[in-house]
């Protein structure tokens, strides 16, 4: 018990650490990467480009992997949230007589683990993965921009005072497995139904 108690004032000194490199102009990228509504477009853009890219038998496939990983991440948010009962710093009365700096409203009570994190990098994971059934591409690219803004999306929750960074880490590493696991039983469907049609050790062309 003692070892989770430090644990969590470590969590604290680090959120606190983190959420004071601010100004104003950062406050606005970060609300931003915090705003769901605003990458919805994002996520209509690479579902659609599944159908430009993979066709649309195995883009369909892609596309129920993905929006069951969004799911299931937010889901089991919704859970650990009621489980766990672990404050959103910007309701703890240490969190603000510490100087916290928050860019938005409480919401709900809860915050462990972030919805945000774990949704965002679920679907960066189970996106890059879901692409790769297109064997003429590696999608190199694509990768590191979407783990990028994955990560950003996680790391805006810590700046805005909804999330200790633990919560965010904690959500990053959900969504990580859930992202891994559904994009790969997307993969063997998409192999059993659909063989390669390429040569082997054709190579593959980054984007």
């Amino acid at each position: 018990m003692e070892f989770f108690q430090q644990l969590h004032h470590l969590d604290k000194d680090v959120t606190l650490a983190i959420n004071s490199l601010h100004c104003t102009f950062t406050d606005y990228i970060w609300m931003v990467f915090s705003n769901r509504e605003i990458w919805y477009a994002l996520y209509v853009a690479v579902l659609v480009f599944f159908f430009v890219r993979l066709g649309w038998k195995k883009a369909l496939i892609a596309t129920l992997a993905c929006i069951l990983c969004v799911v299931a991440c937010d889901q089991f948010a919704n859970f650990t949230k009621d489980f766990f009962q672990r404050l959103r710093p910007c309701l703890d009365g240490e969190m603000l007589s510490r100087g916290l700096h928050t860019l938005e409203g409480a919401g709900n009570l809860y915050g462990f683990y972030s919805a945000h994190a774990a949704n965002a990098m679920g679907f960066a994971v189970c996106s890059w993965l879901c692409f790769r059934n297109d064997a003429k591409y590696s999608y190199r690219y694509y990768g590191i921009g979407i783990f990028i803004w994955g990560f950003l999306v996680g790391m805006s929750r810590v700046f805005v005072g909804k999330h200790f960074f633990g919560d965010v880490l904690a959500g990053y590493a959900v969504g990580l497995l859930f992202g891994w696991v559904i994009a790969s039983l997307a993969g063997l469907i998409i192999r059993k139904a659909f063989p390669p049609s390429v040569s082997p050790g054709s190579p593959s062309q980054a984007l």
